[in-house]
């Protein structure tokens, strides 16, 4: 559940655009691997021919979306996240506010998640290669995002040039997701985000000081 950006389609590399996608036979897909991840198999047990057994579709149908396993497990694991949003633009403020609320309301959703997402989580964080291919696909690009909105605010002088964008990064982020993973007692209230923001924005200080 760590930060970075990217839009709530389909998670980066893996999909081959051959042909036309069908939503009901990917979410068949989807499903068949949920429906193994409730009966307990173990994300390792789980094989493209044992999803499209239970999905009732043929492997090469799943390798047309998929490149592996590992890429459609992230999808998966997508699903049970809420979508990334769309920033406004309006100033680097409000897009920030907008990353941090994405992150607060994942924390929201990873603590009312049940106890088999929690087991899917351990399991993809210590198997490398999965946990490689959902780093490239879902964390890195959040990641980017953020840097590029600060890079923004500070060619149009709403953030200090002098200010090392990646360690800005972390003061902005790490607050949520230190309340969102480390400290699940800790509260995810709503103005979070903002006071996070405001907070960061007034101890970095503004591009006029």
């Amino acid at each position: 559940m760590e930060q970075g950006p990217g839009g709530a389609g389909r998670t980066g590399g893996g999909a081959v655009r051959g042909r036309p996608r069908s939503e009901a036979v990917e979410r068949s897909i989807v499903e068949g691997v949920m429906r193994l991840l409730e009966e307990g198999v173990p994300l390792a047990e789980i094989s493209i021919e044992r999803v499209a057994r239970i999905a009732g579709v043929g492997k090469a149908t799943i390798y047309r979306r998929w490149s592996g396993r590992e890429e459609l497990f992230c999808d998966v694991l997508r699903t049970a996240e809420p979508p990334d949003p769309g920033l406004p633009g309006t100033s680097m403020r409000d897009d920030l506010i907008v990353i941090l609320e994405s992150l607060r309301q994942r924390g929201l959703a990873t603590r009312r998640s049940s106890a088999i997402m929690h087991n899917v989580y351990a399991q993809m964080k210590s198997s490398p290669k999965l946990w490689k291919v959902y780093h490239a696909a879902v964390i890195e690009p959040r990641r980017l995002l953020t840097l590029d909105v600060l890079r923004r605010g500070q060619a149009n002088g709403e953030f200090r040039a002098d200010v090392d964008v990646e360690l800005a990064n972390d003061l902005f982020v790490g607050p949520m997701l230190v309340r969102a993973v480390i400290r699940p007692d800790a509260g995810l209230e709503e103005g979070l985000s903002e006071r996070i923001v405001d907070t960061v924005l007034a101890g970095l200080g503004s591009a006029a000081h």
